[in-house]
């Protein structure tokens, strides 16, 4: 698929998903929407791909839904979303609605917060796996300035990762946060100036990509999605059966052989 308004790369196991908007700071758009989706639906299931990262161009993450977009619903025209047709999934079915898909996917993604991150841009990179900000990140929750509402999951998704009092604050008020702060309140995994942002973020994904198995990672990220509606003994069950599984793969038995070896891992995801 020849996409518009982002940019992929595909390096040494990890994908790059840039948003290319940089003249609008990256303002979502539907067509942003959907070649998003299908970048990392189709990521998914691409035994090349084993880390996805999502960035953005020039000075922004994403600074929110276009306007132009915003001013057409007002107007009453709407432009539909085209759905991407994915593979049935027990996670998808938990989590339905736009930004569903980040958690069915089973690989690792990894929102690189670089600059402007607000409105939509805000909950798409909440439903990341890992976030990473430049300090200097300007983000804000923007809803109600807009006479919007908390969209999206944003109000499930917010309180469980900075808690309730923080959530109705970032909510309520609409303030500006810098990623230094984000990182203070949880929000992001941590924050580092613009300049070494990429070199952590980079640093991170390798990782990711060639030291631990690819399997372990997509199981246990479905393990941590799935306790949202689990009791502790339907968790720990759960978990019991993967680890009998776990025993008979390739990558448990390569696991164990590089360590006694002394070598790096050369895992399958298998």
């Amino acid at each position: 698929m020849a996409y518009t308004q982002i940019l992929t790369d595909t390096k040494d196991g990890v994908l790059t998903v840039t948003l290319n908007r940089p003249d609008r700071l990256n303002a979502w758009t539907d067509v942003m929407h959907n070649e998003v989706k299908h970048a990392i639906v189709t990521a998914g299931s691409d035994e090349a791909v084993r880390v996805i990262v999502v960035t953005g161009a020039g000075r922004g993450f994403c600074a929110g839904a276009d306007m132009d977009v915003l001013q057409g619903i007002q107007g009453g025209a709407r432009d539909r979303l085209t759905e991407i047709t994915e593979a049935p999934s027990d996670v998808r079915d938990l989590y339905p609605g736009r930004f569903g898909y980040l958690y069915a996917c089973p690989k690792p993604v990894i929102a690189s917060i670089n600059g402007a991150c607000a409105g939509i841009g805000l909950i798409f990179a909440l439903f990341a796996d890992l976030r990473y900000a430049a300090e200097e990140a300007k983000f804000t929750t923007a809803f109600s300035q807009r006479g919007l509402i908390a969209e999206h999951g944003i109000a499930w998704l917010l309180p469980r990762l900075v808690g309730e009092a923080n959530a109705l604050d970032l909510l309520f008020t609409a303030r500006k946060f810098t990623g230094a702060e984000a990182a203070s309140l949880g929000l992001v995994n941590s924050a580092h100036p613009h300049e070494r942002l990429g070199t952590h973020v980079g640093s991170i994904a390798q990782h990711l990509a060639t030291q631990v198995s690819p399997r372990s990672l997509a199981v246990m990220k479905l393990q941590i999605r799935k306790t949202y509606t689990q009791s502790f003994g339907d968790s720990l069950a759960e978990a019991d059966g993967e680890m009998e599984k776990s025993f008979t793969t390739f990558d448990f038995k390569e696991g164990v052989a590089s360590f006694v070896e002394r070598r790096a891992p050369a895992f399958q995801g298998k």
